[in-house]
């Protein structure tokens, strides 16, 4: 027990408890402003929720690289208490991690439902999906997060999650219906803070890989082109920082835009990340992308992406000056399937 969550790198100790405090005081303090009797204090509060389940997210992605403590139950015990606080929580951390790995080692995006074909075989639920997209709401994530709760009755490999969903959705069901009897705008807030979670996440994934999303995740025997390619991994990765000016903007994501430097130390912490970004200096410099750019195109192909399933091989700082760069949406490691 003395030895329980000891830090992979004791002289980060102040950033991972910063980090951990910052996630705790965000969150629950995000949802304390929700109830209070004042629209400013409310909407501040939304913004904090918001941004601790982002942070969440991002922690919990370092929790599935093994970064954080040296031992990996630790970090899975971490893990699943910030998969409930990201509200992920109907998927398994488990299976999250497996998702994760196998894009790192198999240098693609690997899922197993494909929600371009269900949208197209129900057209009405297509032309909402279009039309809330067109608003900037992130209907595909939302559907995504919504399949994490049908996942067991709909994909094969799913099937023993049955009792647990169940559980989950009983008690996160409570939790909720408890928030509305209370305040029907304290939960209102909350819906608007999952949306801020899922765009913010879906902005970052949406031009980090020019990698194909291909639909075989649960098959053990699948043969990969670029397997274990290091080459390929890094020419095809590209680093969306939000400010090259101000790099501690970047914390915001907490470093997840320094997205070749994961690549070459995925076991890295995220503090870690900027310093072994400016290491590898002219190597990244080709991959690294700014922020407006990617913005402009992000925008300007908010429906066409619906259904895009890869990158292309067009190099993506390149289409990006152009605006012509797509990207891919539903790629968010929180939905494991």
């Amino acid at each position: 027990m003395a030895n329980a969550f000891q830090l992979r790198d004791s002289a980060g100790a102040k950033y991972s408890i910063g980090v951990l405090a910052y996630i705790t005081v965000t969150y629950f303090g995000g949802w304390a402003a929700m109830f209070a009797n004042n629209w400013i204090i409310n909407i501040l509060g939304m913004l904090a929720c918001a941004h601790g389940m982002i942070i969440a997210a991002y922690l919990l992605h370092d929790c599935g690289h093994n970064a954080l403590f040296k031992d990996n139950k630790d970090n899975a015990k971490l893990g699943k208490v910030l998969n409930w606080i990201t509200g992920s929580c109907y998927g398994r951390f488990e299976d999250i991690r497996y998702k994760h790995m196998r894009h790192h080692v198999d240098n693609c995006d690997p899922v197993v439902w494909d929600y371009r074909s269900y949208l197209k075989q129900h057209p009405t639920m297509e032309k909402v999906v279009k039309a809330a997209e067109w608003a900037y709401i992130p209907a595909i994530e939302i559907m995504m997060h919504t399949m994490l709760v049908f996942a067991p009755w709909a994909i094969e490999s799913k099937r023993d999650q049955r009792a647990r969903v169940l559980t989950v959705v009983v008690i996160r069901g409570a939790i909720l219906l408890a928030v509305l009897l209370i305040s029907v705008k304290a939960f209102v807030l909350y819906c608007v803070a999952q949306l801020v979670l899922f765009t913010v996440l879906r902005f970052m994934d949406c031009y980090q890989h020019n990698y194909e999303v291909i639909f075989n995740l649960d098959d053990p025997d699948a043969v990969f082109p670029h397997r274990r390619d290091f080459e390929y991994e890094q020419a095809n990765t590209y680093s969306n920082l939000l400010s090259h000016q101000y790099p501690w903007l970047n914390m915001l994501v907490l470093n997840f835009c320094y997205h070749n430097a994961h690549h070459q130390k995925p076991i890295l912490n995220w503090y870690e990340l900027p310093a072994l970004h400016k290491e590898m200096g002219e190597k990244v410099a080709p991959q690294t992308l700014t922020f407006w750019e990617q913005a402009r195109s992000y925008h300007k192909h908010r429906v066409a992406r619906i259904y895009a399933e890869e990158y292309g091989d067009d190099e993506v700082t390149t289409s990006l000056k152009e605006g012509r760069a797509v990207g891919v949406d539903a790629l968010s490691f929180l939905t494991a399937f």
